[in-house]
C-alpha cells in the first residue's frame, strides 16, 4: 500500500504495470508463444503479492470467485494466481484512492 501511496498512479493498470503482472507476449512471423507476466518490476514486491494472493484465493470471496472461475475455464492454477495477484493489486489501488475500507461484491 506504500508504494501505491508514495507514487503517483492513475488507475490500478499502471500499479500492475510497475510491479508487473501485465501480460508480455512472445510471438514472431512464424509462431505465437504463450502471454507470461512481464516480471518487469521489483521481485520483492512480486513475492508478497504471490503469497497474498494464495492466502486470499482462500479467504476473500471475490478473488476467490474468480479463481475458481478461471480454473473452471480451464486456466492453469498458476495463471489464476497470476489474475488473482492482479486482482489484489486493482483492490488496493481502489482502497488507497478513495480512502475507504474493502468491502466485498460477492456475498460471503
Amino acid at each position: 500500500l506504500s508504494l501505491i501511496h508514495s507514487r503517483s498512479f492513475n488507475n490500478a493498470r499502471q500499479v500492475s504495470a510497475f510491479v508487473g503482472l501485465i501480460p508480455r507476449i512472445q510471438e514472431s512471423g512464424q509462431w505465437k508463444g504463450r502471454s507470461r507476466l512481464s516480471k518487469q518490476g521489483p521481485s520483492r514486491i512480486r513475492a508478497k503479492l504471490y503469497m497474498a494472493s494464495v492466502v486470499c484465493v482462500q479467504w476473500n470471496p471475490d478473488i476467490k470467485a474468480q479463481y475458481e472461475r478461471l480454473l473452471a475455464n480451464g486456466k492453469s492454477k498458476m495463471q489464476a494466481l497470476g489474475a488473482a495477484m492482479r486482482k489484489l493489486v486493482q483492490i488496493c489501488f481502489g482502497v488507497v484512492k478513495h480512502q475507504s475500507e474493502y468491502r466485498p461484491q460477492v456475498p460471503v
